[in-house]
């Protein structure tokens, strides 16, 4: 991870966390709000291919706006099996950053501006990186892709 970080130029900050039983207890923990957690979760296109989509912790993929986002008409997100092949990541740890693939990356815009914390590709760990830098090294596209949870 620090090796795949610094090769990008990214100045990242590891921190060891208490596992958390909700969003709320994990931004809690981190003394964060629950936007400023970033999920990265793993997404399956139809051709085989994935793609991460950086969302913020206290929103959901809107998968209308994804799929325009990307331009396809169908996008799943793949058995944890499947994830983890994709990206050398287990749910819940996934990181673009040393990522076995180099997938796309498709930020929601509200991420934009912000440190934020996401996962560190390791259980009871989180990163923290300005997601300013993290857009710039992956060359990732910023759009709107996000929906608030329970819409």
């Amino acid at each position: 991870m620090r090796v795949a970080a610094a090769a990008r130029g990214l100045e990242i900050t590891l921190r060891e966390r208490p596992a958390a039983r909700s969003l709320a207890e994990a931004a809690a923990l981190l003394d964060l709000t629950p936007a400023d957690i970033v999920k990265t979760l793993v997404v399956a296109r139809h051709d085989g291919s994935y793609l991460f989509a950086l969302v913020p912790g206290d929103s959901a993929i809107s998968w209308p706006k994804l799929r325009a986002v990307v331009g396809v008409n169908r996008l799943r997100m793949p058995e944890p099996e499947l994830a983890l092949a994709a990206t050398g990541y287990g749910r819940g740890t996934i990181v673009p950053i040393g990522s076995t693939h180099d997938w796309p990356v498709y930020a929601d815009a509200q991420i934009v501006g912000r440190r934020v914390a996401m996962g560190a590709g390791a259980p009871d760990y989180s990163l923290f990186v300005q997601a300013d830098d993290l857009i710039a090294a992956y060359d990732a596209t910023v759009a709107d892709i996000t929906r608030p949870i329970g819409e």
